[in-house]
């Protein structure tokens, strides 16, 4: 392989962005990058995973702020 696993990490956005990304992940995964996801305490469809490690980070608003 010309390119060798490494350390990514992902800053997404809410909505089908990150559904579209979640895939990309999976499949770097399994080539063996390691993957750190950062996102708000506050998101609504970015979840925990075996895949990488998520980190979150306090926000002024509240989830049922964001979600209306």
């Amino acid at each position: 392989s010309p390119a060798a696993a490494g350390k990514l990490l992902v800053i997404p956005m809410e909505g089908s962005h990150w559904l579209s990304m979640k895939k990309v992940l999976l499949e770097l995964s399994k080539r063996g990058h390691e993957i750190v996801v950062i996102a708000p305490d506050n998101k609504i469809l970015i979840d925990s995973s075996d895949v990488y490690e998520l980190k979150t980070y306090p926000v002024p608003l509240m989830k049922e702020v964001v979600e209306e």
